[in-house]
């Protein structure tokens, strides 16, 4: 019988998580002061953040404890499995063979616990008596609430409208957390209603929703800001993910030729590729990381590598990435965890030194991959996790073109039970294609007055 799973024992869970920043040739470039456009201090953090995390989002050690409170409650779900996809493979024709990590076996359905129960804990350590975020798709703010049950701490969520409108079950997944739950834009901040006073219809964006939360934490002396993605130390916890990857592909008696994951702000594509990618830059491994953005949101492949806010409103540091412009806000698909107008900073760095890769898709073609993946292995994907598959898809494509046998290990971060209204409206062939033309990229970019970097 042919080989299909491959798993790890409780003790091979990593101890450490692993910092790509000191590996890389080129260490990313300092966040900016809003007002001064001076580099800050990890004091400038101190307000929204613990200091046990500003500690790690500013370290350049390789590896990082992590704490035994933490990996008890990894327990409750990893180490998670890693499969072969034989039956895709058949039905793709391809000589390719096709690995995935799936992180949807968590208590909220995909990866985003990995840094939620982190960060809850570092802040209860602290004394924090309440966390409050934004969330998109709601992958994150279901994650936040759990992990915040778990550590005894209360969670305030600003969840994007459209989003909480498409996935009304998100919400009520985080309600059972014990999570409060907004709309975002809300009438409850001055950044929500400042946009609802120039657009009372909007749909609302990550970058809005970050500015309300920062807005509310800031404001409250027992509160703490969490972000999902995009921050160094965010992307630290996720690489959990890759390590126990390279493990179990050692099992399998492989080694990935090109490492495939979804791309919203980092977190994601940077758990399953940077423990490869450390390969790449410490043994001279050549192992290909594609990270997949949507087409209506292609900071990596269309956007321009400058200083830019993290949030619409421009209340964070500036920070150097891929950027479409803070003041943009994505057409409306379905993958809302992807749909944030900046790139992590050391994701952005690595992309300007091509040392990884950026591919786009258009939501069809994601649902599309995303069907075929659920009738060929039985797991239905997030709308996220399409955008990996159908990078997958046309890697596949081409080693049977080129008639290479390589293996793609892709990052199946979540599953997509809660996104079974996305699913209806593409098997009724209603779904809609959403592409940025040059111009409206264009007129986001000309709003931005933060500098070039050198």
């Amino acid at each position: 019988m042919r080989q299909h799973k491959f798993t790890l024992e409780e003790h091979e869970l990593p101890t450490h998580y692993y910092n790509v920043v000191a590996d890389m040739p080129n260490k990313p470039l300092p966040p900016l002061h809003p007002g001064t456009r001076e580099p800050i201090g990890p004091e400038m953090l101190g307000p929204l953040f613990p200091q046990a995390l500003i500690a790690q989002e500013m370290t350049t050690d390789r590896l990082v404890d992590i704490p035994e409170e933490v990996r008890d409650k990894y327990l409750k779900y990893r180490p998670t499995p890693l499969f072969r996809a034989h039956d895709l493979e058949k039905h793709l024709d391809t000589p390719a063979r096709i690995y995935y990590k799936y992180e949807g076996v968590s208590p909220s359905g995909s990866h985003k616990p990995n840094t939620a129960l982190a960060q809850a804990y570092y802040n209860k350590v602290e004394g924090t008596k309440k966390i409050v975020t934004e969330t998109g798709a709601g992958q994150w703010g279901s994650a936040l609430s759990f992990a915040c049950a778990q550590f005894g701490l209360e969670c305030e969520v600003f969840m994007v409208k459209l989003s909480y409108n498409q996935k009304p079950y998100r919400k009520t997944l985080m309600n059972t957390y014990g999570a409060s739950v907004h709309a975002s834009p809300t009438p409850l901040t001055e950044a929500g209603q400042g946009i609802l006073a120039a657009d009372p219809n909007s749909p609302g964006s990550l970058g809005i929703a970050i500015s309300e939360a920062v807005e509310v934490a800031a404001q409250d002396p027992d509160a703490k800001y969490a972000l999902g993605s995009v921050l160094n130390h965010v992307l630290l916890h996720q690489t959990v993910v890759g390590q126990e990857a390279v493990k179990q592909m050692e099992k399998a008696g492989e080694m990935p030729d090109v490492v495939i994951a979804p791309f919203g702000g980092g977190s994601n594509f940077a758990g399953l590729s940077f423990p490869f990618l450390g390969k790449n830059l410490k043994e001279g491994s050549n192992i290909r990381c594609i990270a997949s953005e949507p087409t209506s949101c292609p900071k990596l492949t269309r956007g321009q590598f400058r200083y830019d806010f993290g949030d619409t409103v421009g209340m964070t540091p500036l920070l150097p990435m891929y950027t479409l412009g803070h003041n943009f806000v994505p057409a409306p698909i379905h993958a809302g965890g992807l749909r944030y107008h900046g790139a992590g900073v050391v994701v952005s760095q690595l992309l300007k030194d091509e040392l990884i890769e950026a591919r786009a898709h258009s939501q069809l073609e994601c649902f599309e991959a995303g069907v075929t993946f659920a009738r060929c292995e039985g797991i239905l994907p997030a709308p996220e996790t399409c955008h990996a598959l159908a990078t997958a898809f046309a890697e596949a494509e081409r080693c049977k073109k080129e008639g290479k046998d390589d293996v793609i290990l892709i990052h199946l971060c979540g599953h997509g039970h809660f996104d079974l209204g996305a699913y209806e409206t593409y098997l009724r062939g209603e779904l809609q294609h959403h592409e940025l033309s040059d111009a409206d990229i264009a007129a986001s970019l000309a709003q931005l007055d933060t500098p070039v970097p050198a």
